[in-house]
């Protein structure tokens, strides 16, 4: 008889909580019993071991399942939980509710949404599809979209979401997220109410929706929530640190009636603001319960001492803070390197190449060496230098720097500056211009084809043979694009041509196409600078061009093994990661913290939290990158301060950092000025 084999399935007996597998801090939390809990996990501290264990230890003491509650991040979290649990425990946990905020809702509301009048076959949309329907929503506006600027799509959905999240009215949205649309308030809530009745008519939600109709039958349904809160005995929620005004009220909601809440996270990681997390949540827990127990995790397995001495000393500058101290677990190592270079560029260099030296020589493998920043165009001439010297790098912050779509767009603008006849650039360019469809782009670019070498491309434009055959709604484009074009023919440098891009059209295209314009402008006034090196268009183009070709034929991420990649990232994105080398770039003031992020002390003590959350990122090797100088594409370089997350740790008894001052070794030129006087940090 044939035999069939079921590999994988785990069919020993379950080996039950060993609670001695726990340090005295994680066994006080497992351990902790009933009544409100807020428990503040340091960085690399066990959190997710000791959530895992406190919901096997209720399981285990007979707890059901079903009358567990686990609120996570991600689905996927989740998962891995419930099934260490299962597999410590030995039971079925499928029918444990848990899982992210809007898995969570959507479980409710498919139970009881009737309740709110919501069909029971409501479809949830991505955010491509909510893009989609907010565009026809906006495209009911009929001609006044033509007469002034609106909105895109991403933007008033960036506005609802944020209204939503933060409990507000959506006029307080527009001035908090969209201010420089707050005098078209009024079109922006009918087209926020129009996008509401559109979803409720078609049986439609979206994320934000589940929450909201989650909070309201919770609050507005007594039958139905009742049925829900009698299920939910306990109520753990990890990453409490991370939750919005409505998801910290659907938490308080969910534990209402038992009492039982526990909330896991690290007020020293709260670091999403941009987001809509709610620092109050975490921070006044224990003024919403009163008689909530503390627990803190703070033995840190991740770290050297050194790496942790430096995170201790910066973050206990911050004022409003659950206090606490990471103690090392493991054997002394490193200081962390404070690295003075002259300029951005030097800093790439060093970088570069002191992650091969660490590769090649230490035998550190690239994958265990990451590059944080505070923004994503801090990295642009690190992905140069990378990119020159043939080191593979994959980008967690996003795509590549010359290829995100801002940056293509604004290159377009130089490429058909220097070549009226790349049709590619025109078909990207004329796609930005309000009432400029794709009927116009081909009339457009077919002028532009059958024109005489002679006639130029301004002429062109402004000639009444296309003005008169392009709709009525693309003129008014087509003249602001001939005034641009005209701006771009003066044989001005790179740099400069990128600025008049902004200044006449960009910058408020930008404002009104993406809900993060202000980075996404910070990236292009960091191209402008870059560009400003170049003395000509030709050499700027072919320097881009050439970057392209060695990244797309050398060190694409797709081409290379997994641990033959460095990785590249902002701090927001490297959160809950870890690397054995870390290296922290732009700790200047104005850079690390970011200015325009900066101008409240609320602001700054975040800013310094993203700083703790990079330091804490590294195991063995930390090195913080600050430049002396700054070029700048609008005048001469700028002398920079170093970080005051630097700075402020002088007053130490032992500064945690030791000082490396980087020298570029080369031959000096015959009769070469003296060489630039080294500055004090």
């Amino acid at each position: 008889m044939p035999t069939y084999v079921i590999r994988g399935r785990k069919t020993g007996r379950a080996r039950g909580i060993d609670l001695e597998q726990l340090n005295d801090q994680q066994r006080a939390v497992v351990c902790a019993g009933e009544g409100p809990m807020l428990v503040i996990a340091g960085a690399g501290s066990g959190k997710t071991r000791t959530l895992t264990y406190r919901a096997g230890w209720l399981i285990e003491r007979g707890l059901d399942p079903e009358r567990l509650l686990l609120c996570t991040f991600t689905n996927r979290a989740a998962r891995e939980m419930s099934s260490r649990v299962a597999e410590l425990l030995g039971v079925d946990l499928r029918r444990m509710w848990s899982g992210t905020f809007h898995h969570i809702a959507n479980l409710a509301l498919r139970r009881h949404g009737s309740v709110l009048g919501l069909d029971e076959r409501y479809t949830i949309l991505d955010r491509e599809d909510s893009r989609e329907l907010m565009t026809s929503c906006l495209a009911e506006e009929g001609p006044a979209l033509r007469r002034r600027r609106y909105p895109k799509a991403a933007v008033l959905l960036d506005v609802c979401s944020w209204a939503l999240s933060n409990q507000l009215e959506v006029a307080a949205a527009v001035r908090e997220r969209a201010s420089r649309f707050v005098e078209m308030t009024e079109a922006i809530e009918r087209i926020i109410k129009r996008f509401a009745e559109r979803k409720l008519k078609l049986a439609l939600v979206d994320f934000d929706d589940l929450l909201l109709l989650f909070r309201l039958l919770l609050e507005e349904h007594p039958t139905a929530a009742q049925a829900l809160l009698d299920r939910f005995e306990h109520v753990l929620v990890d990453e409490y640190q991370d939750t919005n005004k409505l998801q910290g009220r659907i938490v308080d909601l969910c534990a209402a009636r038992s009492g039982n809440l526990m909330v896991v996270g690290d007020d020293a990681q709260s670091i999403y603001s941009f987001r809509g997390a709610y620092f109050k949540n975490i921070i006044d827990f224990p003024k919403r319960y009163p008689a909530a127990r503390v627990f803190k995790l703070e033995h840190n397995y991740r770290s050297v001492p050194e790496v942790l001495e430096l995170a201790n000393a910066s973050i206990k500058v911050n004022i409003r803070q659950h206090p606490k101290m990471l103690r090392a677990t493991r054997p002394r190592g490193m200081r962390p390197a404070l690295v003075a270079v002259h300029d951005v560029y030097v800093q790439a260099a060093f970088v570069a190449q002191r992650a091969l030296e660490l590769s090649q020589q230490e035998g550190i493998p690239l994958s265990q060496i990451a590059v944080l920043y505070r923004a994503h165009s801090h990295s642009l001439e690190l992905q140069l230098e990378l990119t020159e010297r043939r080191v593979p790098f994959s980008v967690r912050s996003g795509p590549r720097f010359f290829e995100q779509a801002h940056i293509k767009d604004v290159v377009a603008y130089l490429r058909v500056s220097h070549n009226s006849g790349d049709t590619l650039a025109w078909r990207r360019l004329l796609s930005l211009w309000p009432g400029v469809g794709a009927k116009t782009t081909a009339q457009v670019i077919e002028a532009i084809e059958r024109a005489s070498p002679e006639t130029s491309v301004v002429e062109l434009l402004a000639s009444d043979a296309l003005f008169e055959s392009v709709p009525r709604s693309a003129r008014a484009s087509l003249s602001q694009l001939a005034e641009l074009c005209a701006a771009l023919a003066d044989g001005a440098t790179p740099g400069e041509l990128i600025g008049r891009v902004l200044d006449a059209h960009y910058r408020d295209h930008a404002h009104a196409a993406y809900a993060n314009a202000e980075a996404r402008l910070e990236d292009l006034d960091t191209l402008a600078g870059y560009a400003a090196r170049y003395e000509t268009l030709e050499r700027f183009l072919s320097e881009l061009a050439l970057v392209a070709s060695v990244a797309a034929e050398g060190i694409s991420p797709q081409d290379d093994p997994e641990d033959e990649r460095l990785t590249l990232s902002t701090v927001h994105q490297s959160k809950g990661l870890e690397w054995r080398v870390v290296f922290v770039l732009w700790l200047s003031e104005g850079h690390f913290p970011q200015g325009r992020s900066a101008r409240t002390h609320a602001e700054v003590e975040e800013e310094r939290r993203l700083f703790y959350v990079a330091a804490t990122r590294a195991k063995d090797q930390l090195y913080l990158c600050r430049p002396r100088f700054e070029e700048s594409g609008a005048g001469p370089r700028r002398i920079l301060r170093l970080s005051r997350f630097l700075d402020e740790l002088r007053g130490e008894r032992q500064l945690p950092y030791e000082v490396w001052d980087v020298e570029e070794e080369e031959e000096p030129a015959a009769g070469a000025a003296a060489s630039q006087p080294e500055l004090p940090l």
